[in-house]
């Protein structure tokens, strides 16, 4: 019995002289489960920025994607538990438990969690020839074209898929589903004209609607945007849609066992990169909304999360979506 002791005092007192170390002059490495250039990646470049000085440390991303961000979230999940290693993923965290049949992880369980970083808003947008010029020409030209109107997507489990689905749902009326390895694909599609519609993140819609090249029809949040591109579009819930709201919130995540020291300092470096000017800038100059509230606490975190899985999880399966 006394060995157990000395030995639970010695690999305890590791841990914490680890913790006080941490993160030493090893790289911190943020991975992306979607490619370069997407939403995400945008998000995570510009916490890597506003995190280093916070954290003492460089920062590099690495974008590993594929199958709806399942893969670069396995790859977190098995990495060591050591704070170098972390995820940055948005609302796939709620909705992969419905959408694949197996994970090689379990999302609530396998995940230390961190701190959410933002809201990011979704718009509603049309190819550029579309004759419908606000939402309420919108919903009838999709009437008076059932089965034929195109919905395009990044995607299954992309933000954009979510948002179709919930759309189509709420509409009642069933379009074409396109998806697309990416949203890159997706909007440059939707621009020449092959798609007419798309549910995208505020993030990688707001210069394509700033600039007037596709058809901007309404937000999914419960209040109207202050981004100087968004002020004028009207939300999809005053437009009728009662209690229509998504958002594309993101959070960050280290393997479990992760020390709660190091948890700690990385919530710490969070929580003032979050007040970042620079990063708030950026983030609010793409519609997003940089975290405010408690959800930047580990445990409300992973409290929201949770009820997230719960709400997303009827819906897809009412959908009949998955994949193996």
């Amino acid at each position: 019995m006394k060995k157990l002791l000395a030995f639970t005092a010695i690999a305890t007192a590791a841990v914490g002289a680890y913790a006080q170390d941490f993160p030493g002059s090893k790289p911190i490495t943020i991975v992306v489960p979607f490619s370069a250039g997407g939403p995400t990646d945008r998000v995570a470049r510009d916490l890597a920025e506003a995190l280093q000085k916070p954290l003492g440390a460089t920062i590099v991303v690495d974008n590993t994607a594929g199958a709806g961000s399942s893969i670069g979230t396995a790859k977190v999940a098995r990495a060591a538990p050591d704070g170098h290693t972390l995820l940055l993923n948005h609302i796939g965290m709620s909705t992969m438990p419905a959408l694949y049949r197996k994970l090689p992880f379990n999302v609530e369980n396998d995940f230390e969690y961190l701190g959410m970083v933002n809201d990011v808003p979704m718009t509603l947008i049309g190819k550029p020839t579309l004759p419908a010029n606000n939402y309420k020409e919108l919903t009838a030209w999709i009437s008076q074209n059932k089965g034929k109107v195109n919905l395009g997507n990044a995607g299954l489990g992309a933000a954009s898929h979510l948002c179709g689905l919930l759309f189509q749902s709420a509409v009642k009326v069933e379009m074409t589903p396109v998806p697309y390895k990416g949203t890159a694909p997706a909007i440059a599609d939707l621009l020449g004209g092959q798609i007419d519609l798309l549910c995208d993140q505020t993030t990688n819609t707001t210069t394509q609607i700033e600039a007037k090249k596709v058809k901007a029809y309404a937000v999914t949040t419960t209040k109207r945007l202050t981004t100087p591109a968004l002020k004028d579009l009207p939300t999809l819930a005053e437009s009728g849609l009662k209690d229509f709201e998504v958002t594309i919130w993101h959070g960050l995540y280290a393997p479990k066992g992760t020390p709660a020291a190091v948890v700690k300092k990385v919530n710490d470096a969070l929580k003032v990169a979050l007040k970042d000017p620079n990063f708030i800038k950026k983030q609010e100059g793409l519609g997003a909304v940089v975290m405010a509230d408690k959800r930047i606490e580990p445990a409300e975190h992973k409290k929201f999360v949770a009820a997230e899985i719960a709400k997303w999880g009827p819906i897809i399966k009412a959908a009949g979506v998955y994949a193996d």
